[in-house]
C-alpha cells in the first residue's frame, strides 16, 4: 500500500502486518483514493482547518484504512506486546486500542457489545428489489448505515465523546473516511439469500434460508479469463469488488510485475486520477437539501441497492450448499458470469461502477465533514 503524500509510516504498518492480498485493494487502495479527494476537496478550508486541529498531520488519506487495519488486533488483542503503533500519533493510537476495546470481534448477533466488524456493512436482501427502510432482514442497530449517523452526532455534539462506544471526535472521522468508502461498494450494502435448493429467496419469507454475506462465500468466474487450472486458487466474488475492480482502473500496469515496481508504475497514475477525480464535479453525488445529514447513509444505501441487484443479476450462481463457517451456517458456491451479448462484460462494467462510486464517495466524505463540523452561528 501507498500513501500519496508519503508513504513511509503507514507502509511499514502494512508490511509488518503481512497482509498478503495484492497493494492495490479496495482495502488500500480504493479507501485511500476516497480520503485523498477528500484531502483535496477541504485543503485550505475552515473545514480541513478543524480536521488537522483534531488529527494533526492524520490526512483523511491515511486514516481511511484504520478501520480496517486494527482488524489485526483481533487474534490477540491491541494490548498484545506484537501488535502494531500509530506511534505517529499516540494520541490516536490509544484511542483506537480504546475503541477496539469496546467493540470487540465476536460472530454472536446477539451479543449486547457489537463488534466492530459490523459497522462496515448491512447485508439488504437483493431479492425483492427494495430499499433499507422497507424491512429487517440483514439489517441491525450497528451496521454501516446506523453506524455513520451515529459518528456524525459525535460530531456536531449530539451524542457526547464519552460514549459506549468510545468513538471520540478524532475516531469518528476516521471511521467515516473509512465507512464512506464501504458504503459505496455494492457488496457491503446487499447480499444474496439462497433457499435449500440453492435458489435466491426472500429471507423475510423463508426463515431458514442462508445468506452469501455479500459474496464473500461465493468464487466468481468471469468470460474474459482462461479457465482456471486445477488447484488455482478460486477469486472471492466480494474480493473481486474489493481489489480486481479498482486495479483495473490503471489497465496499463501489469498485474504480475513485482510489488515495488508496480507501485513505482503505478504512482504517477494514482495521483493523476485522484487529481481528476477531486477536480470535476460528480453527477448526481449531491442528496436533496430537504434531507438531513443524520439520514444520508440511508440514502446512499438505497442508491446503491440496484447496483448490487444488478451486480447479482449478471452473474448465474451454482453448486449453492451450506457451508460451516465457525460458529455459523452460510450459503457458498460459485458465481459465474452470463453469456454476454452486445454489452459490455462483467468486468468493464464493474470498473465503471466502482470508478463513479470512489468519486462519489470522496465528494460526499469532504461534504459530510464541512457539514458535521460546521459551527453553529451567534445566537440573535
Amino acid at each position: 500500500m501507498k500513501s500519496l503524500s508519503g508513504c513511509g509510516p503507514l507502509l511499514a504498518v502494512v508490511v509488518a502486518l503481512g497482509l498478503s492480498q495484492s497493494l492495490h485493494a479496495y482495502g488500500t487502495l480504493g479507501h485511500e483514493i476516497v480520503g485523498a479527494i477528500a484531502d483535496q476537496r477541504l485543503a485550505n478550508t475552515e473545514t480541513g482547518r478543524q480536521l488537522n486541529a483534531l488529527l494533526g498531520s492524520l490526512t483523511l488519506e491515511r486514516a481511511s484504512v484504520m478501520a480496517d487495519l486494527i482488524k489485526s488486533w483481533d487474534k490477540n488483542g491491541p494490548d498484545d506486546p506484537k501488535s502494531f503503533h500509530y506511534s505517529a500519533w499516540p494520541q490516536i493510537d490509544a484511542q483506537l486500542r480504546d475503541f477496539w476495546k469496546a467493540n470487540p470481534p465476536t460472530h454472536d448477533a446477539k451479543s449486547a457489545t457489537p463488534s466492530h466488524h459490523w459497522f462496515h456493512y448491512t447485508d439488504v436482501p437483493i431479492m425483492p428489489a427494495q430499499k433499507y427502510g422497507d424491512g429487517q432482514a440483514g439489517r441491525n442497530k450497528w451496521d454501516i448505515v446506523h453506524m455513520i449517523p451515529y459518528c456524525v452526532d459525535v460530531l456536531r455534539g449530539k451524542v457526547p465523546e464519552q460514549n459506549e462506544r468510545k468513538i471520540t471526535k478524532p475516531i469518528a472521522i476516521i471511521l467515516l473516511a473509512h465507512y464512506l468508502g464501504d458504503l459505496h461498494q455494492p457488496l457491503h450494502v446487499g447480499a444474496a439469500y439462497f433457499d435449500a435448493k440453492g435458489q435466491m429467496v426472500d429471507p423475510a419469507e423463508d426463515k431458514s434460508s442462508l445468506e452469501d454475506e455479500g459474496g464473500n462465500t461465493f468464487s466468481i468466474e468471469l468470460n474474459d479469463e482462461p479457465p482456471r487450472t486445477r488447484g488455482q486458487h478460486k477469486k472471492k466474488f466480494h474480493g473481486f469488488w474489493d481489489n480486481d475492480t479498482v486495479n483495473s482502473l490503471f489497465p496499463d500496469v501489469p498485474e504480475k510485475l513485482a510489488k515495488k515496481e508496480r507501485q513505482t508504475q503505478i504512482e504517477p497514475l494514482e495521483k493523476k486520477l485522484i487529481h481528476e477525480m477531486a477536480t470535476s464535479e460528480p453527477k448526481n453525488w449531491r442528496l436533496p437539501p430537504k434531507i438531513d445529514i443524520g439520514n444520508y447513509a440511508e440514502a446512499w444505501a438505497d442508491e446503491i441497492m440496484p447496483i448490487a441487484r444488478e451486480a447479482h443479476a449478471r452473474l448465474e450462481f451454482r453448486d449453492v450448499k451450506p457451508l460451516q463457517e465457525e460458529d455459523r451456517v452460510v450459503a457458498s458456491g460459485e458465481a459465474v458470469e452470463k453469456p454476454v451479448t452486445g454489452t459490455i462484460g462483467y468486468r468493464t462494467w464493474a470498473t465503471n461502477v466502482v470508478r463513479d462510486e470512489l468519486q462519489k464517495a470522496g465528494w460526499r466524505l469532504a461534504d459530510l465533514l464541512e457539514k458535521a463540523l460546521k459551527q453553529p452561528g451567534p445566537q440573535k
